[in-house]
């Protein structure tokens, strides 16, 4: 008598089907909420590397308070910006942080910081 042996099932039950499809689910959310203050970096860097060669520091701020308007850019302000001279040029600097709230006391911190050449 010849005994044949079962051949294996291959794959993924329902419950870790389930468990696979929650777990993309809070990394998509994340993302989802990430995606809009990296955006917001992108346009704030363009206003600072716009506004550096506006001559004092206040034509500098006024120039990225313009900018930040029009983009509509809401984490940092013109007052936030720290502008010194180097080599006859402005060089601006900015660093911020952005929390997402997660669940329950839990965030992500998003730490951005930027300064032109």
């Amino acid at each position: 008598m010849q005994r044949r042996s079962k051949a294996r099932q291959a794959g993924i039950s329902f419950f870790g089907l389930i468990f696979v499809l929650a777990v993309l689910a809070g990394v998509g959310v994340l993302v989802a909420q990430a995606i809009p203050t990296m955006l917001e970096f992108q346009a704030i860097v363009k206003a600072m590397d716009k506004a550096k060669d506006a001559g004092s520091p206040q034509d500098v701020r006024n120039a990225f308070q313009r900018s930040a308007t029009v983009d509509d850019i809401t984490s940092i302000t013109g007052k936030d910006l720290e502008i010194t001279r180097a080599n006859d040029r402005n060089v601006v600097k900015v660093a911020y942080d952005k929390q997402i709230h997660m669940f329950g006391p839990a965030y992500l911190l998003l730490k951005y910081a930027h300064q032109t050449k």
